[in-house]
């Protein structure tokens, strides 16, 4: 596991911290809600970066919640309220506590990162064998359900079979994630071609109500958990630009870093231009899917 050096959360009055991820720090409140708060935190290859990105963590809120909004009548959502403390307002949500699944519910509609490593291994992804000759940033024919286990933090998630969610969570929540997990993919994938932009692929997080309704909860469809490709851009056969944080790391793992990956140490500081023009490229994705001014 790589050494992500989180930094502590901020103590909120009235709040008990939980838990902190690479970019969200969790909270229980006096109700028993639950305050989940994205910080403006980076991360790049394992390693939490000790540079933030300005308004980043009121960028994936509110796309988050206007994405919950398109996708209401498909799925009921954990949001609660935004009506939160005002050391974090813009930011963070109260949002009801759930059993959550222990699976990373993916949908690809395109082949890419692990994804494209898989088949270009086995011809397969998670276990669904795809045509031969597909190459970086082909669209499938179809969608796909391509789940993964949650790994430990800093560590990899690791793709699976549906068998082996089965397994994991039986055969009825089996079949439901994956119904809702394409159910959102195709809805999402429509709203952003009309915007001129691709969704490749996305990353979903669901949980259970005590009487069994199952629940989108965590953040939904950022570039921190999908990947937007410009649709005009849009080139098989090599990676696609995207709108997320491929300007962090290619810098990082440009010459001007001085970063050795291999060697095991945590990446420098970003200079302030690639911190604006990251910061840029999210608001970009903002302003572009949502329609609405930053």
């Amino acid at each position: 596991m790589a050494d992500l050096n989180i930094p502590d959360a901020p103590t909120i009055a009235g709040a008990r911290h939980l838990h902190s991820g690479k970019v969200r720090d969790l909270y229980e409140l006096p109700d028993g809600t639950l305050l989940m708060v994205a910080s403006d935190r980076i991360s790049a290859y394992d390693f939490v970066l000790d540079t933030a990105i300005p308004d980043k963590g009121e960028i994936l809120t509110r796309m988050s919640l206007w994405w919950f909004d398109q996708l209401a009548d498909l799925v009921p959502n954990h949001v609660l309220s935004t009506d939160v403390p005002d050391a974090v307002r813009g930011r963070a949500v109260v949002c009801e506590r759930l059993e959550m699944f222990p699976v990373e519910c993916v949908a690809r509609g395109y082949l890419t990162g692990s994804g494209l490593r898989e088949y270009a291994a086995t011809g397969e992804v998670c276990g669904i064998a795809l045509p031969a000759g597909l190459e970086d940033g082909s669209r499938l024919a179809e969608p796909i359900f391509t789940p993964a286990t949650k790994a430990a933090l800093g560590d990899h998630d690791e793709n699976v079979s549906f068998d082996a969610v089965v397994t994991e969570v039986g055969a009825q929540a089996a079949a439901r994630l994956r119904e809702l997990t394409l159910a959102v993919y195709r809805r999402a994938e429509g709203i952003a071609r009309e915007r001129g932009i691709i969704l490749a692929d996305t990353k979903l997080e669901f949980g259970s109500r005590p009487d069994g309704t199952t629940v989108l909860g965590d953040e939904v469809l950022t570039p921190d958990s999908s990947r937007f490709w410009p649709a005009d851009r849009w080139q098989p056969g090599r990676a696609q630009p995207s709108f997320d944080k491929d300007i962090v790391r290619g810098w990082l793992t440009s010459p001007e870093s001085g970063w050795d990956r291999t060697a095991g140490g945590p990446p420098p500081a970003l200079p302030p231009e690639v911190v604006e023009r990251t910061r840029a490229r999210y608001v970009e994705a903002y302003e572009l899917l949502t329609g609405q001014a930053w």
